[in-house]
């Protein structure tokens, strides 16, 4: 696979550009994965004897690129946390929905559950047991044809969320299989980490990544990215 790009990098953090496709962590499947090969290129880079530490402080669906943000240290990694348990740490993603979102922009509310067998997350309108609460907020940038791109502002962090959320509203992820794409659309899942700000967990300095999909690439050459104002 080609080098994974380094959008960002001090003593405290690295950020990356995730490609689309490659896991977070290792999993049974053997695949390559983000923290694993990150940690041989630490290791290559600076010549690092042993074991090198690299804390995975959030993950991003396997399906999904993007920005995501790893910690260099444990004190780093035990800071970040503690954003992410506060709710302090932003995420911004990009999706592509199947079907015509009219409602402009909105916020999803459901208590997702997962059935441990099937990997799979399910959404209820109401707690159930061992359920637990979901919510985004989202906004309609464009469309075309059949098919919607709405900015994602993640209020919680739960296992497959975005994706589970808009399924259950009638909005699958184009590209989604497993939570519900209708036809045989052979284009890759339309979900992007497009933004993450987090403090500086030594300096509390506010501090945002972000970065645009690959714009000529399905699903997200269907729109047109001139017209495009990502966060106004």
């Amino acid at each position: 696979m080609t080098p994974i790009a380094v959008l960002y990098e001090d003593n405290h953090l690295l950020v990356v550009e995730k490609p689309a496709n490659v896991l977070s962590q290792a999993d049974r499947t053997g695949d390559p994965d983000m923290l694993s090969l990150l940690k041989q290129d630490l290791k290559r880079r600076y010549d690092k004897p042993g074991n090198v530490f690299l804390g995975l402080v959030h993950r991003l669906d396997r399906p999904a690129g993007g920005v995501m943000v790893f910690a260099k240290t444990s004190k780093a990694a035990a800071r970040i946390s503690k954003q992410i348990a506060e709710g302090s740490f932003e995420k911004i993603y990009l999706a592509v929905l199947q079907g015509i979102l009219l409602q402009t922009s909105g916020r999803l509310v459901h208590y997702l559950k997962k059935d441990t067998s099937t990997n799979m997350i399910s959404a209820a309108s109401k707690k159930l047991p061992g359920s637990k609460e979901a919510v985004l907020e989202y906004k309609v940038l464009g469309f075309s044809g059949s098919h919607t791109l709405v900015r994602v502002d993640l209020r919680t962090g739960r296992p497959h969320q975005i994706r589970v959320q808009f399924a259950a509203v009638g909005y699958p992820l184009v590209g989604d299989r497993r939570y519900g794409a209708r036809g045989k659309e052979p284009v890759p899942m339309g979900l992007w980490s497009y933004q993450i700000g987090l403090s500086h967990p030594t300096r509390q300095e506010w501090l945002t990544f972000s970065l645009l999909p690959p714009v000529t690439e399905p699903p997200w050459n269907y729109f047109n990215w001139n017209q495009i104002r990502v966060m106004e």
